[in-house]
């Protein structure tokens, strides 16, 4: 008797093929799904906006500057978009930003340094920074042990060159420096004259004030107070030896 023939039963595979279809859809609609929700959410959002390090420059200056705000979208924000926003603003040197998720944005900034002081026209104090920039400062703002400029014209380049060549001068060399005055002559068109809280009276120029001011500590730490000139070369004429010669001829001459 002939075995009867059992047929081979085939896979159906375009059913399979429709069924992983339909499970992508699904997949794909439930992230599209997910992601409005999120996006929509506060998690989404700046929610909080801290900056650091700035004493020059109010918070509501810098936020209209970098154009942060609560409620801007998190992942829109770029950090190096806001750095370079943040540069414009004459006082800050460099700006670091940093997000931190859920909704947190770090700003450090770092400001020129403050080199000296001046008042201006109003009254007002003003800081002058090592790139020459000059801003108006509060009690916060106020460095200790920093020389005022007075006699300055704003259009003097000289200035702008004093502010870079104190930049250039450890704080420790020009503490005693109370007042600084131009004081050009033919020969010397950046001389300036400088008075310290010591009661030196000093007369150099600013090319050669960094090279010159160690001369200038040196007397000041173990001479009394008199005339320091500093130009091509240095001298010390002491202010009581001076009254004393003026009291002598007076004495000559009463004789």
């Amino acid at each position: 008797m002939p075995k009867a023939h059992i047929p081979v039963l085939k896979e159906d595979k375009p059913k399979k093929k429709v069924s992983r279809r339909i499970i992508s859809i699904l997949l794909l609609l439930f992230v599209v799904i997910l992601s409005v929700l999120f996006f929509r959410s506060s998690m989404s959002k700046v929610t909080e906006i801290h900056f650091l390090g700035n004493t020059f420059t109010s918070r509501e200056q810098l936020i209209q500057v970098s154009g942060l705000k609560i409620g801007n979208q998190y992942f829109a924000v770029s950090p190096s978009k806001i750095e370079s926003k943040l540069l414009t603003v004459k006082s800050i040197e460099k700006a670091t930003v940093e997000k931190h998720f859920p909704g947190v944005i770090n700003i450090q900034i770092e400001q020129f340094p403050t080199v000296a002081y001046e008042l201006s026209a109003q009254g007002t104090l003003q800081a002058i920074l090592s790139s020459g920039a000059t801003v108006t400062v509060n009690e916060s703002g106020i460095a200790v042990e920093k020389p005022i400029l007075t006699k300055w014209d704003d259009a003097d380049p000289y200035k702008a060159k004093l502010s870079n060549a104190l930049a250039q001068i450890p704080n420790e060399l020009t503490a005693d420096i109370s007042e600084i005055i131009p004081s050009p002559t033919a020969s010397f068109p950046d001389r300036i004259k400088l008075y310290t809280r010591s009661r030196f009276e000093v007369i150099t120029a600013i090319s050669i004030l960094k090279e010159k001011v160690e001369y200038l500590n040196q007397v000041i730490e173990t001479e009394q107070p008199g005339l320091i000139t500093m130009l091509e070369a240095d001298s010390y004429v002491p202010f009581v030896a001076a009254t004393n010669d003026q009291d002598g001829e007076k004495a000559t001459t009463n004789d």
